[in-house]
């Protein structure tokens, strides 16, 4: 269950390589130790388990134990919290894998604030929209994606410049998505963010901030999340 990588000039052995230390993984596959669920109305459905659609309804997950995936185990909108990492990153290379059940949805906040589309999208690929899977949220529509249907594992690979500041915390320069791969296939390149994108940690741009996933919107499992220093 390797993921499926498709670093642009780096090799996975050369990220690796070229500096091992500053190399987070903020999940550590067992328990959800190292993560924190932002403040909202009810309890976060988070676990960790085996993910894949329920027999019954294909909308939620059947979970059991003993697995290595972070899940969102909720019943639909409104019965989770978000989720983000104590570690925080700047300039990164984000590699993951994630799946959601039929009609489901979530999102990737990179550094917390800007938001990279969870969405059951399957079907879509011809006419991808804002909202779908794979989009900036609200900001630029995927291009040319390929969906996988709902159950199946999706691979992402972010590749981003965080917001530069000066020493008196003016920001000097935009954060750019350089490039975001799905499943194999570049659907943004170079996308410049003048701001965040809703339903961040706190709305506010810095020059670091914490993965968080959201989780308030559906269900949805992650696994094999790595932050690579960027570049």
């Amino acid at each position: 269950t390797g993921l499926l990588l498709t670093l642009t000039g780096l090799s996975l052995a050369s990220l690796c390589a070229a500096a091992p230390a500053q190399t987070i993984r903020p999940f550590n596959g067992k328990d959800l130790t190292g993560w924190k669920a932002k403040p909202g109305d009810g309890k976060s459905a988070w676990r960790v388990g085996t993910a894949k659609p329920a027999t019954q309804d294909p909308k939620r997950f059947a979970v059991t134990p003993g697995g290595k995936e972070l899940i969102n185990d909720t019943a639909g909108h409104g019965l989770s919290l978000d989720l983000y990492s104590e570690a925080t990153h700047g300039d990164a290379v984000i590699t993951l894998e994630v799946m959601v059940p039929k009609e489901s949805n979530s999102g990737i906040y990179v550094m917390g604030e800007y938001e990279v589309q969870v969405l059951d999208s399957y079907g879509n690929d011809a006419n991808p929209g804002a909202g779908d899977m794979g989009a900036i949220y609200g900001a630029q529509p995927p291009k040319k994606p390929k969906y996988r249907a709902p159950g199946e594992w999706n691979t992402y690979e972010i590749h981003w410049q965080a917001p530069r500041f000066d020493a008196q915390g003016k920001k000097t320069a935009n954060a750019r998505f350089l490039k975001v791969i799905l499943n194999g296939v570049t659907i943004h390149e170079n996308v410049e963010m003048p701001n965040v994108t809703p339903g961040g940690v706190d709305g506010k741009e810095k020059p670091q901030g914490p993965l968080m996933f959201q989780g308030n919107h559906g269900a949805v499992a992650y696994r094999n999340i790595v932050i690579w220093p960027g570049k």
